[in-house]
């Protein structure tokens, strides 16, 4: 096939001043080269096209494509993950992964955790915070965990995010509002163990290819995985299929058909005190960096190769072409 393929180097945005922090979810050039050679070693063409103003040039001129590989997280706004399967839509061209109403729900957290939960699926306890002065109106119980509503590679995530008491609660919301320019979303600590769920295929041929454990270093930050234990790799990862596992894996599938989502993506759950997993948040657009990102990490502990995991995107997505 002619595949078109979307994305938003990071290099690109630094040099238009844009901070580490604030480029962490997009891509380093060799995943998008990894990517490139993964759908070339398949046989395809891959036109190189970028971010989502890229793409508006390339309809705007009536490049077409047989299918768009999207791994374009986009800039601003809540919607941001959305703007390019829009688009796509609006030209009636099909594309990997899930689609704009997947994304623009599931990079809001609080809005997924909502859906979650009426779906009859365990999550955290949670509130969403958009100024300190709602805390007035929060009465969850401490401990608690703080982060940022709708950013994702765990930016916003830091020591701080776990929080103890009224005045840290106060502290670390002003903090992350101030910063993200977003609200922060306030959820029940969870103390137990802490699981990945990479999942392939898209409604009765979704599966799961594996659980992976997050275990932290000795010299990592504690309480969770943050930014900076992400950013460090102070993080160990095995593959687990006891019985907290196989919930979790449950939950998961659950979780991905109940959303709609497609094709390639993970699931991250924390167990309570008492052992049992909880619905964290959903990754549609999981990093596919060749040796760091947390699917390829675990795709390869499972077995499965790089190449392979681009294939399993294609083989899924492929079926939503007209015939």
């Amino acid at each position: 096939m002619r595949i078109g393929f979307t994305y938003d180097l990071r290099d690109d945005y630094v040099r238009d001043g844009y901070t580490a922090e604030e480029t962490a979810e997009f891509d380093a050039i060799e995943t998008i080269e990894a990517i490139e050679a993964a759908l070339a070693s398949l046989g395809h063409t891959v036109d190189s096209i970028g971010g989502v103003k890229n793409l508006s040039t390339c309809l705007t001129a009536g490049d077409r494509w047989d299918l768009v590989f999207n791994y374009a997280e986009g800039m601003f706004g809540f919607a941001r993950e959305a703007q390019v399967p829009s688009l796509l839509d609006a030209f009636e061209i099909p594309y990997t992964l899930s689609d704009g109403l997947v994304f623009a729900l599931t990079l809001h957290k609080g809005m997924t955790k909502h859906v979650v939960r009426g779906l009859g699926i365990r999550t955290p306890d949670f509130a969403v915070v958009s100024s300190p002065s709602e805390l007035a109106n929060v009465s969850l119980p401490y401990p608690l965990f703080v982060k940022p509503v709708a950013s994702g590679s765990s930016v916003g995530v830091s020591a701080a995010s776990h929080v103890t008491n009224a005045a840290s609660l106060t502290a670390t919301c002003r903090d992350l509002i101030e910063r993200y320019r977003q609200p922060a979303l306030v959820e029940t600590f969870l103390p137990g163990r802490e699981f990945t769920v990479g999942i392939v295929g898209t409604g009765a041929r979704a599966r799961v290819i594996g659980v992976l454990e997050v275990t932290l270093t000795g010299d990592a930050e504690a309480h969770g995985y943050s930014y900076a234990n992400k950013k460090q790799v102070n993080a160990r990862y095995q593959l687990v299929d006891d019985r907290p596992a196989s919930e979790a894996a449950d939950i998961a599938l659950h979780v991905w058909n109940g959303l709609g989502c497609r094709d390639l993506g993970r699931v991250d759950c924390r167990c309570d005190g008492d052992g049992r997993p909880h619905f964290l948040e959903v990754n549609p657009l999981p990093g596919l960096h060749p040796v760091l990102g947390d699917l390829v990490i675990l795709a390869g502990l499972a077995g499965v190769s790089y190449t392979e995991l681009i294939d399993s995107v294609i083989a899924s997505a492929a079926e939503r072409i007209p015939r």
